[in-house]
């Protein structure tokens, strides 16, 4: 019966943000026990941490033959964390852009865009594809902690220590870790049976249930993220958590995907989805350094831009299926 799936569809995903959010408090916690650097334990959090979600039911959903979902996933999750994550926190508070995300993550967001539309160019999901995505996966990471530790702690490791209660016990950190590694594939197993059973339903496509409802549900720890950066004033956080979340979603979530199943797509999925993914990536990038020029704070107008431009995706993903 439907009202199962729907049941299944909501269950998975609360188990699956709560799992989430478990399973990284519990993964910084004992990162931190076992002596890594605060600056490397944020990458944990922002960037692996955020996108656990989407990697697990990727994951799972290519072992079932539904690759489409995983694909879909993916690129529909860095169209809400844009689009709309992004554009509720910046209609909520106008937010600054700080000149290490220009120079730095957004040229790298860019840059993974642009091989992952190189890969895909043959309407095609290889194996050989998620390898090369997943090297460079580790690539940027190692990069990105590099020069995180070249740095030195800054505001950004101040907060994640304020916000991360670091001081609990090696015991409860394993616990917290154990659970999350367990309940992550199990609430994405539900979460993904229930999805395709309302898309069979329906009639409408994996990948097209990927792009839309668990794009959205997946998404819900950045939104939550970026909603409570945001009321901490910590506009830095907010806006670095969207761009290093997608680029894992790229790397990690595709990449998991390609090497588990190969599979064939549509080609329309790169000329309208993730053609309108890299429009809002570039859209985004162009305004930041425009408003980081200008001195000023990205605006409202902005946000509600990007929120205007999620509803019309939304609304043309429903009349075209």
């Amino acid at each position: 019966m439907l009202i199962y799936s729907f049941l299944y569809l909501i269950a998975g995903l609360v188990l699956l943000i709560v799992a989430a959010d478990r399973f990284v408090l519990g993964a910084a916690a004992t990162a931190k026990h076992l002596g890594v650097s605060t600056m490397l334990v944020g990458l944990i959090v922002v960037g692996f941490g955020t996108s656990a979600p989407e990697m697990v039911v990727s994951a799972i959903a290519s072992f079932k033959g539904n690759s489409g979902i995983a694909l879909g996933n993916a690129v529909g999750s860095n169209i809400t964390n844009i689009a709309l994550v992004l554009g509720v926190g910046l209609i909520m508070v106008p937010m600054s852009v700080h000149s290490n995300i220009i120079k730095r993550e957004m040229p790298i967001l860019l840059l993974v865009s642009l091989l992952v539309l190189f890969l895909l160019f043959d309407f095609e999901l290889s194996t050989t594809d998620g390898v090369v995505l997943l090297c460079s996966m580790l690539l940027v990471t190692g990069l990105l902690g590099f020069l995180g530790l070249k740095e030195g702690k800054d505001e950004f490791t101040d907060e994640l220590e304020a916000e991360f209660d670091f001081s609990i016990s090696m015991n409860k950190a394993l616990a917290l870790l154990a659970f999350g590694i367990i309940a992550l594939p199990v609430a994405s197993h539900v979460l993904v049976l229930g999805a395709t059973d309302i898309a069979r339903y329906f009639g409408v496509s994996d990948l097209v249930i990927g792009l839309t409802v668990l794009a959205l549900g997946t998404s819900l720890p950045e939104l939550a993220a970026t909603i409570a950066s945001v009321m901490k004033n910590e506009h830095d956080l907010a806006i670095g958590n969207v761009v290093g979340s997608n680029i894992f979603n790229l790397l990690g979530v595709i990449g998991i995907s390609g090497v588990i199943r190969s599979f064939e797509f549509s080609p329309d999925f790169l000329k309208y989805d993730y053609f309108y993914m890299l429009m809002l990536t570039v859209f985004l990038f162009l305004a930041s350094v425009y408003f980081v020029l200008k001195d000023k704070f990205l605006s409202r107008i902005i946000g509600v831009l990007l929120l205007l431009m999620y509803v019309t995706y939304m609304i043309w993903l429903y009349v075209k299926n």
